[in-house]
């Protein structure tokens, strides 16, 4: 049952909107100024604050600032109560990012709108999806429903792909990002002397090609080419352009499950940079087996290409195969016929990773 904190200095105007709102079966708070009613934000977390402008102690624009500063609080959705009806109101308020406005005297269905249109998105906003095809497309069907983005697209197939076979090329046009349902995938770059340049593994729900649909010459920056069979969700760039600018709040959402594989290519550009060989090693040994491609219990792994692997670590293929062996000899991995890598001691190649 959704709680709501009414903050509202007329007593008449406060009962009447909490009489229409408990018969709609909320939880109801009430504060009669709005210094009582940053008490009771804080007091009770509620799901919507509904707040009037003008009070004592405390103005609406005063209020909205302290609990939007309090990581607590920041997040819940606000709308503004007022009695004035002037744009230079109305745009003040939503420019500091207010979720709504009602003007009063306002009508019983606008307030009950307003009010089941804030629930559904902070559903939306909270809810977390798996990172699977079901997951992914319930966020693209939860995201046209709540938010009227109805133009994405609605039919969304899965493709198929063998090993060896290229998802996109570098240099060509950049019209779909890509969700991986499973097997895995790398992106690299061609060197000019034709040498392939690894950036990066990708494995069941990864994403690849966002950064290249976000850049401006409209290509793809790499090469996607599969390691094991891979069925990939093709998402049409328009859609992509959609979740990305249509809304703040698919926005922010969106973003959120697209971004962890940029932060983790930043975090590889660093250890680049200041990391040991051995220890980019073990970072890369850790973050494969997180990906499911080293071989254990769970996983069966995948036979990684040297020069692969040298890419992914910043270095030359002999170095690469020298660190492997360095590892094998200290019992942290284990190499199989088919080149398979199993690591054999993961607390000591975690310690190897955390130390200079």
């Amino acid at each position: 049952m959704s709680k709501i904190l009414i903050i509202e200095d007329n007593q008449d105007v406060r009962e009447n909107t909490a009489e229409i709102l408990e018969l709609e079966n909320y939880v109801v708070i009430t504060a009669e100024n709005g210094k009582i009613g940053i008490q009771k934000a804080l007091e009770h977390i509620p799901d919507i604050i509904i707040c009037d402008i003008m009070m004592p102690e405390i103005d609406g624009y005063g209020v909205y600032d302290a609990l939007t500063n309090n990581t607590i609080t920041a997040s819940i959705p606000f709308i503004f109560l007022t009695a004035k009806s002037g744009q230079a109101d109305i745009r003040k308020g939503m420019n500091l990012g207010v979720d709504d406005y009602l003007i009063k005297p306002f009508e019983e269905e606008d307030l009950l709108g307003a009010i089941a249109c804030r629930i559904k998105k902070k559903k939306f906003l909270e809810k977390e999806y798996s990172k699977s095809i079901h997951g992914f497309n319930e966020f693209l069907n939860e995201a046209s429903t709540y938010l009227n983005l109805e133009d994405l697209s609605k039919n969304r197939s899965i493709k198929k792909y063998k090993n060896k076979e290229n998802i996109f090329t570098e240099g060509s046009a950049a019209h779909q990002l890509y969700f991986i349902q499973s097997g895995n995938v790398k992106t690299y770059r061609t060197t000019e002397s034709g040498k392939e340049f690894v950036i990066a593994l990708y494995g069941p729900g990864d994403f690849i090609g966002q950064l290249s649909l976000l850049a401006s010459a409209g290509t793809y920056a790499e090469t996607a080419s599969v390691l094991e069979d891979a069925e990939v969700l093709a998402i049409p760039k328009h859609d992509f352009t959609q979740l990305l600018y249509g809304n703040k709040e698919v926005s922010n959402k969106f973003f959120g499950m697209i971004s962890n594989n940029i932060i983790e290519l930043q975090e590889q550009l660093v250890d680049m940079a200041f990391a040991t060989v051995r220890q980019r090693t073990a970072k890369v040994l850790l973050e494969l087996d997180k990906k499911g491609m080293m071989k254990d219990e769970n996983h069966t792994g995948i036979s990684i290409p040297r020069d692969d692997f040298a890419g992914l670590i910043g270095t030359a293929t002999e170095t690469a195969i020298r660190m492997l062996t360095e590892f094998k000899n200290e019992g942290l991995i284990g190499v199989e016929t088919n080149r398979r890598l199993v690591l054999l001691n993961k607390n000591k190649l975690k310690q190897v990773a955390k130390n200079h």
